[in-house]
Formats: C-alpha cells, structure tokens, sequence
C-alpha cells in the first residue's frame, strides 16, 4: 500500500488520565518494526475490561492510552521478518498473544502464553511493544498501547504473536466479537469446564461473555441452565442462546447460592462466574454439588481483590478453576472459531446490542456502564 513504510495520521480515542472521558484525537501511528504488522481496524467491540482499564482497575495500565481489545480489521503493512502475514489479510489482534516458544504455549494444559500482560512479574508489561517503544504520539506526546491491541484506533500496530488470520469470507463487524468475548465465554464452557451432557449449569451475569457462555453450555448438551443477572431486561436474550430459566437475586431474600440449591436438590454441576466480584464468585462456588461440582471464574476483580470462604467447600471434592479467553490458544484457535461461525455452528446475532460510530465510543460505554448494552459494536 502507498502508506507502507510511512508515519500514519488517523484518528484514536485516547483516554489522558484515570476515569476521563475518552478523546477522538489526531494521533500519528508508526511504520510496524520486525515481526510487527500494522492493522487497519474495521470494528471494535467495548467489553467490561475496557472499562476497568479506564478507571484505573487494571494494574500496570500507562497514561495515556489507546484502550480497546476487541477488534478486527485489515492488514495495512508488515515489518520485517514477518513471513505468515501479508497486506490485505483480514485478521483479529489478540489480547492473549501465542508465541509458540514459551513453556505455557508448549503445554497443552493452559493458554497464558508468557508473554501476557498477566504474568507481568515475569515478562514486560504490554503497554509498550516488545523494544520497549510505542508506536502511538499525540500532540508530541507518546501514547502507550493497551494489551498489544490497542484497537480504540483506525490503525494501530501489533505483534505477529498477538495476531489471527481469519477467513477472508468473516464480516469484520461480527469477527471482532471473537477478539475477546465469544471465545472467553463459550470457551469457558467448552474447554475449561468441559461441560457434559445432561448436565446442570448456572451462569452469573449476562453481558457477552455470560452469554457467551451460555451458548457453550447449550451445543455442551446441558438439560438445564439457569442464567443469574439483577438486570432482569437480559432475561430474553438469556433464552434466546439457551438458558432453561432465568433468576434475579433482587426477588430473594435469602442468598442466591441457597435458592439454587433448593432450585436443583443439590447444587449444580458446572457454574460460571462472568462478573468480576469476588462475593459472586464465592457463590458461584457455593451453588455446586458437593464431591464434584466444578465452578469456573471468569470475571476479572479488582485489583488487590481477596475472597475468604470455607475450605470444606473444596475440601468435600467440588473443583475451583479459572479461565482466561476460554482456554484456547489463540493464533492456533481464533481461525477455527471464525471457520465454525462462517459454517452457521453458532449464531452471534443476539450478542450485538448496539452498533455506533466510532465517534460516539463515550456513548458506548454509557451504555455499557448502565447495563443498557450486551455488546457495543464501533464502526471505524
């Protein structure tokens, strides 16, 4: 393209300090480095942890940043050593990078590629390229970049371990939804829960990931899943993608954990925490049956966040685990999602409640702040 090798000028929505509101600003963008690429976004979704990233929940987060992780778009130009990608090619930046060398991406027992943003102690924080170094300045200031993705922007640059090729076939406003949301949820269920059939679910929150998983649930062979939101509107959805019956705890006076025991005899066999909150999770767990119910954390807390619970819990055989992006390994698995989308296995339909232009991203999380909103799509 004619703006390979050359400095880009598009427009990003720059979040300057903790808990301001975001800015369409001019930013300049940098050429991509070795094993670099820059991508052309076309759509992003504003997912939860976009919004935690900007009110300061998020360690190791610098200011200014270009947020957003859930994106897709087009390849504009590569950098050098980049062999696998090419101009053109429609891809998905991945806020779980695959860097196929680390012992995580040899062992195919987890998904938390070293590289990650989560295991900062022991690897760079992913607010700067891999050479320390930002592709992003505005006003003559740099601009940090937010999990290698950075996609609150018309262009931005990542790293090709933190890169997808898709189908040529996906429509880049649904593909997006498989930058974050989809695969954390229905993952979850699929990979990390390994869900069976016949079997009793409960699902705590009902944004994108909880539907998400829901669905995960429902093509699992689950007879019964019971979906918790205090949002009684996401209740239709909720049934729409799967759920067997769906429960408010604002209509109990008696916590939701004992409702769902008596609900099912004894407990559910697989639950899924889609929040955030640790008094959540700690009733996700309490929801199980004893010996061998399983219950899953998604929802990421806040930092610092500590719960305190009964160890009999675990100790009587229930299973508590953790699930980051479903557990799938993303570079290897994002193109096989797509593929499975692309042949009619799911329908994301439902997952998109609004639809706006980049410009109007402050109204997006509006939306998402007051529990208006499933998914938020911008259009770049």
């Amino acid at each position: 393209m004619a703006t390979a090798g050359k400095v880009i000028k598009c427009r990003a929505a720059v979040a300057w300090s903790v808990g301001q509101p975001l800015t369409i600003e001019e930013v300049e963008v940098q050429p991509p480095k070795s094993h670099e690429v820059r991508i052309k976004i076309v759509s992003s979704g504003i997912c939860r942890t976009d919004d935690h990233a900007l009110h300061g929940d998020m360690k190791n987060i610098n200011f200014p940043v270009i947020l957003g992780h859930e994106g897709a778009g087009i390849v504009e130009s590569v950098g050098e050593q980049v062999t696998e990608l090419k101009p053109g090619d429609k891809v998905i930046p991945l806020c779980i990078p695959q860097c196929g060398k680390c012992s995580s991406c040899l062992s195919p027992h987890t998904n938390c590629c070293l590289k990650t943003h989560l295991q900062c102690s022991m690897s760079e924080a992913q607010n700067v390229m891999p050479d320390k170094t930002t592709r992003f300045s505005c006003k003559g200031k740099a601009v940090y970049h937010f999990l290698w993705t950075s996609t609150f922007s018309e262009y931005t640059v990542v790293p090709t371990d933190a890169v997808a090729k898709i189908d040529d076939r996906a429509p880049l406003d649904k593909a997006c939804l498989f930058g974050c949301g989809f695969p954390t949820g229905y993952g979850a269920a699929v990979n990390t829960a390994k869900v069976e059939p016949g079997s009793t679910c409960a699902i705590f929150g009902l944004g994108a990931i909880g539907l998400s998983t829901i669905i995960g649930c429902k093509s699992s062979g689950a007879s019964r899943i019971i979906a918790i939101d205090i949002n009684s509107n996401k209740f239709e959805k909720a049934m729409f993608f799967g759920a067997t019956e769906c429960i408010n705890p604002k209509d109990y006076c008696k916590p939701i954990e004992d409702v769902i025991i008596e609900m099912t005899g004894h407990g559910v066999n697989y639950s899924f925490e889609c929040i955030g909150s640790t008094d959540v999770m700690k009733s996700a767990l309490e929801c199980t049956h004893i010996g061998y119910g399983t219950s899953v954390i998604i929802g990421g807390a806040p930092p610092n966040a500590h719960i305190t619970f009964d160890p009999y819990l675990l100790f009587t055989g229930r299973t508590w685990k953790g699930s980051i992006f479903g557990g799938w390994k993303s570079k290897e698995f994002v193109p096989r999602l797509v593929a499975d989308f692309l042949a009619n296995k799911f329908n994301l339909d439902g997952l998109v409640s609004h639809t706006l232009p980049f410009e109007d991203i402050n109204e997006g999380f509006h939306l998402l702040q007051s529990g208006q909103s499933i998914r938020t799509v911008l259009m770049l």
